[in-house]
């Protein structure tokens, strides 16, 4: 799949898997932003990663995917020591609510001109 905007994820055709995390941030940074830059650059380097997408809006809403290539590649990031202590801070200390769910993405299309 062809995609010639830098701010969406490089993604291959499916299938492959998302995993889309959003979140409701705490007020304060705390060190957030230092981490969620050592976490991507991080996840980058991680067998079966593919890309990621993410925003954030005024209210502290954010919304961040991030494409593997198979279940085992995001079992494996989820169980990396030092994402596992972001995840200990991110509970503790930099949301107050977050919702992460997993999908198998079996198709895709991009656009304005529609399906491919």
């Amino acid at each position: 799949m062809s995609q010639t905007n830098s701010r969406f994820a490089p993604l291959p055709d499916p299938p492959y898997y998302a995993v889309i995390f959003t979140a409701e941030r705490t007020d304060g940074d705390f060190g957030y932003g230092t981490m969620a830059d050592h976490m991507m650059a991080l996840a980058e380097r991680q067998p079966g990663y593919i890309g990621v997408e993410s925003t954030r809006d005024e209210e502290g809403l954010g919304i961040t995917v991030s494409y593997w290539k198979d279940e085992d590649s995001i079992l494996a990031w989820k169980a990396e020591a030092e994402h596992l202590a972001a995840q200990t801070m991110g509970k503790t200390r930099w949301y107050r609510h977050y919702t992460l769910r997993v999908a198998k993405v079996e198709r895709a299309y991009s656009g304005p001109e529609g399906r491919l």
